[in-house]
């Protein structure tokens, strides 16, 4: 048994399909195991196929997506070559943006999707002529470069952010990267539209907007921050917004 061609029965049950049987996309040949050669041949259904058009998925706006797809990069190069399994493997694909809140966790998941093309020869080469690019090299004008491979996904640079979709789809050409560090090194960064929107509206939804406020960090993206230092301000301020209402209460008393 070729080990690539096997299955991880415990990532499947862990993806969003891990309900599914392999014959609710698969055809009933797929029920004699192990499979038939011939039957990798078979025309697989797309994403959109079962996602669109169905009003239980209206929320996540696939129909949109598929727009937004079709004006990107890839797609406008490489046409129907490119599908969505290009880059959400239907067996083991995880939602990890809608589902975690480790922002860290977000960012590993969405650039090993990058990764599997773009730090991989072999396979970059299946869809493009050219060699695959040297990641290091290309990115020697970004400073600290390690460490936004780690806290920044790809496409925050590499796609036109829209308000209306959580995770931007139109992955632009290199030469409209994003390359302004100001874009996200600064308080209305760039960054609460893309990586955190997600944070931010989970952060709504569970603390009110009183305690969203309070909580909120306002401070400059990618600045050195003390989480203790920042309670204590907090603490100060309203020390001093209380003694200055004591201070009043006594005044109007005396009078």
């Amino acid at each position: 048994m070729n080990p690539y061609f096997i299955l991880d029965s415990l990532r499947i049950k862990a993806g969003v399909h891990g309900s599914f049987k392999c014959i609710d996309c698969h055809s009933s040949d797929y029920e004699t195991y192990p499979h038939q050669g011939d039957l990798k041949l078979e025309p697989l259904s797309t994403c959109i196929d079962c996602h669109g058009g169905d009003e239980n998925f209206a929320d996540y706006k696939f129909e949109q997506i598929e727009e937004e797809f079709k004006k990107s990069t890839h797609a406008r190069a490489l046409g129907d070559q490119f599908t969505c399994s290009k880059c959400h493997n239907q067996h083991y694909y995880q939602a990890k943006a809608r589902t975690s809140e480790n922002v860290k966790d977000i960012v590993k998941s969405s650039n090993e999707m990058c990764l599997s093309c773009h730090d991989d020869s072999p396979r970059y080469q299946l869809v493009s002529e050219s060699q695959s690019p040297k990641l290091i090299e290309t990115h020697n004008w970004l400073p600290n470069q390690k460490l936004h491979f780690e806290n920044v996904r790809c496409i925050e640079c590499h796609t036109e952010v829209l308000d209306s979709l959580m995770v931007s789809h139109n992955i632009l050409p290199k030469e409209k990267a994003l390359k302004l560090c100001v874009e996200c090194h600064t308080s209305d960064s760039h960054l609460n539209a893309s990586l955190y929107k997600y944070k931010n509206i989970q952060a709504r939804s569970q603390k009110g907007a009183v305690g969203n406020i309070l909580s909120n960090k306002s401070y400059v993206i990618g600045a050195y921050q003390n989480e203790i230092l920042n309670l204590l301000s907090i603490l100060i301020f309203l020390g001093v917004i209380t003694g200055v209402i004591v201070h009043t209460f006594f005044r109007i008393i005396k009078k």
